[in-house]
């Protein structure tokens, strides 16, 4: 019996390859967080454990990835305060920016 994919949608490979990767977060690793297209970018977002960004522990924007050109990713964290996207980081890969969100040591993505 061979089995085929279900993809559900274009990019849908690259939402469960980033949902594949969270697995390995450091934070926030008891919650599960989505990803969906938003405003022609990938946007993670994810319940609020720590209620430091949402005291009742609501869904907050964690991530976003967009891919404007070929060969060229780019990440923005989530300004809470403001109230706006802030550029990262960009890369070639997105690999190389999912790593920056899974291992996040200085708190910027998972507050």
């Amino acid at each position: 019996m061979i089995r085929q994919a279900s993809v559900t949608g274009p990019g849908e490979l690259v939402r469960r390859r980033i949902l594949r990767q969270l697995e390995g977060r450091s934070r926030y690793r008891y919650v599960q967080p989505e990803v969906a297209w938003r405003d022609e970018g990938w946007q993670i977002s994810s319940p609020c454990c720590s209620r430091n960004v949402d005291p009742q522990g609501g869904v907050i924007d964690i991530a976003r990835f967009e891919h404007p050109e070929p060969d060229v990713w780019r990440l923005y964290a989530r300004d809470h305060v403001a109230g706006r996207w802030l550029w990262q980081a960009s890369a070639a890969r997105i690999d190389e920016l999912l790593a920056l969100v899974v291992d996040d040591a200085e708190r910027i993505f998972w507050p």
